[in-house]
């Protein structure tokens, strides 16, 4: 017999492939193609998610930077050739007295004042929902559970008729009171809480001696503060974008939330040729509305990304 034998094809050794490539070594290469096809479509997923979203706030930037002639006379997601941003701002300054900036102040306050009023609320009652046992707990809870699928035009009503019985009907107090109540907030907070503060380490703070104030505070409160900001962000956003409620309660127009108050000015520029145009601050006005929102959503992202973490090192 030769020295010199002739060699084995390669594709007839076991575990291999045609090509010569292990078959395992093959399985992951077509293993990581696919994932990698998952991850592009994904991606464009994501991708055209994105520009659903930011086209709204793209027009609405382009919108704002448009006279009344150029709204109607140009295209509607690029700029004008004059640019008229800071000619709007000054006259929502002037328009009517500059209500506008009323109507902002106003909404400043309804949002800030039943937006913090809501987190504290859902704080204490999903606090004591997923740490207390006492009677009566899963009906309550399942109430406020089940208030959660009711629709908030629907309770509008019902609420100005209850409003209206105690004489607070326009006035700040018909639309910041209504705004405390926040069922999904308390269902966020019990179900974080649950999770997030264990009782062996409330029970640990009880035998030292620490009181239930105490080890509310320093135990439970900074265990917390991920869900304690998106309960607040999306109340305030709420109590800020609610139209229907204020629409109902208030008549004043010193009274008004700037949503509502831009739609008033709407309604003026829809009666044609017997109202005035204000198209131009309308656009404006609804731009500087929307600033704030978004100041808030990344400035408080820091301390919600924050709290994240902390809470997964501990």
């Amino acid at each position: 017999m030769s020295v010199f034998a002739p060699r084995a094809d390669v594709r007839d050794e076991p575990g291999t492939t045609a090509t010569g490539v292990p078959s395992h070594l093959d399985r992951s290469v077509r293993d990581r193609r696919r994932r990698g096809g998952r991850r592009i479509g994904s991606h464009v997923f994501l991708v055209i998610l994105a520009i659903y979203f930011v086209i709204p706030i793209w027009w609405l930037v382009v919108a704002a930077t448009k006279n009344t002639s150029g709204l109607f006379g140009s295209p509607a997601f690029w700029f004008d050739d004059h640019f008229a941003l800071f000619e709007n701002i000054a006259g929502l300054f002037t328009h009517q007295g500059g209500i506008y900036w009323r109507w902002l102040g106003n909404s400043f306050l309804y949002a800030f004042a039943g937006g913090i009023g809501a987190t504290v609320l859902a704080i204490l009652a999903g606090y004591g929902f997923a740490t207390y046992r006492f009677c009566g707990r899963g009906a309550v809870f399942t109430v406020i559970l089940g208030s959660v699928m009711v629709p908030l035009t629907a309770l509008v009503i019902p609420t100005f008729m209850l409003l209206s019985q105690y004489g607070i009907i326009n006035t700040p107090w018909a639309v910041i009171l209504p705004s405390l109540l926040s069922p999904f907030g308390v269902y966020l907070m019990r179900v974080y809480t649950q999770d997030a503060v264990p009782d062996e380490m409330l029970e640990a703070a009880r035998i030292d001696g620490a009181g239930e104030l105490r080890t509310f505070f320093q135990v439970a409160l900074p265990l917390l503060r991920p869900a304690i900001v998106t309960v607040l962000l999306l109340s305030v956003v709420g109590t800020w974008n609610n139209f229907f409620l204020p629409l109902a309660v208030l008549t004043d127009p010193q009274l008004l939330p700037v949503t509502v108050g831009l739609n008033r000015w709407t309604a003026l520029s829809n009666a044609g040729a017997g109202g005035e145009q204000v198209w131009n601050l309308i656009t404006s006005g609804a731009f500087v509305s929307v600033l704030p929102l978004i100041l808030s959503f990344l400035f408080l992202q820091r301390y919600w990304q924050g709290g994240l973490s902390i809470g997964s090192i501990k």
